[in-house]
């Protein structure tokens, strides 16, 4: 029997070697764009790309495969913007599963957070890339310098941009520890309905976000203060989630709230933004577009 051929090989290393920093595709797809469809979408079309590529010309396909992915990224974010500017009512980064990696295929979870992932949105795609390739993935300027195909110090102005306009728009979070006590909290008093609870857990100037899609009933503005978000979330409670089943899952590096009928299907997703003076912003997710990554028995 003839043994395989070298060119069967050669295909078979480069499975391999894709397999291997797939998961790191996907994060940094993900973290560019905010929708788990469009994430697969781009590290699909980078596998493509992988398979026409001379193999002989590549001396580090995680490099290669690093680069093409956030080159493809990068160009997809200006066509997401377009069909967002018609997307019904506010539009929320897709929720992802990070039960079996917390980072998303990152050395840290920065980057996943519901409200950091929106203040991206607002950066330039260099910048966008430029800080996620650093804060995530921890790659050092002169390597994020080449995926973007510029010079080091055009690279350092680029990530230091990013940083001035997250650092001017977002408060320090609390620790792990707190976040979670302040989850828990908030599942307790939402399961018995104890609304002042639910209000003692939030600043005064907390803002709730949701996104309905045009799928199903969703405030189509932000919220804001404690009064007004627990008046919504009474509502809600007692309208809509009254026989659902609420507990936490790992949404997005953190601990959030879904939110399921009897049968699993997932009604909602929340995630909260804590700071010492408490929850400063709830997201809430329930186009149920978004919400297929955690369908299952309740």
């Amino acid at each position: 029997m003839q043994p395989a051929s070298d060119g069967q090989a050669v295909q078979t290393d480069d499975v391999v070697d894709f397999e291997a920093i797939r998961g790191r595709l996907f994060g940094i797809a993900y973290r560019m764009l905010g929708t788990v469809g469009d994430a697969e979408d781009i590290v699909q079309d980078a596998w493509l790309r992988w398979q026409r590529t001379d193999r002989r010309s590549v001396r580090n396909p995680a490099a290669f495969l690093t680069t093409t992915t956030t080159r493809l990224a990068i160009n997809a974010v200006t066509a997401a913007r377009a069909r967002r500017e018609t997307y019904v009512g506010q539009w929320l980064p897709e929720p992802v599963d990070t039960a079996a990696d917390p980072a998303l295929g990152a050395e840290r979870a920065e980057g996943l957070e519901f409200g950091v992932l929106l203040l991206l949105e607002k950066l330039a795609p260099a910048e966008r890339a430029a800080y996620v390739l650093r804060e995530a993935f921890d790659y050092a300027h002169r390597q994020v310098a080449e995926v973007l195909g510029t010079t080091e110090a055009n690279a350092r102005q680029l990530l230091s941009r990013a940083r001035r306009h997250l650092a001017s728009a977002r408060s320090a979070p609390v620790g792990r520890a707190e976040h979670r006590r302040l989850v828990e909290a908030f599942v307790a008093a939402a399961r018995g309905g104890d609304l002042a609870a639910l209000e003692r857990l939030l600043a005064d100037d907390v803002v709730a976000s949701s996104d309905g899609g045009g799928r199903v009933h969703a405030s189509r503005k932000d919220l804001h203060g404690a009064a007004r978000v627990t008046t919504l979330l009474d509502n809600v409670l007692r309208k809509y989630w009254r026989d659902s089943v609420i507990r936490l899952v790992p949404a997005n590096g953190a601990e959030s709230l879904l939110v399921a009928a009897a049968d699993g299907t997932p009604e909602a997703l929340l995630a909260l933004q804590a700071t010492e003076r408490g929850i400063e912003r709830l997201f809430i997710v329930v186009n149920p577009d978004k919400l297929q990554q955690f369908a299952g028995p309740a």
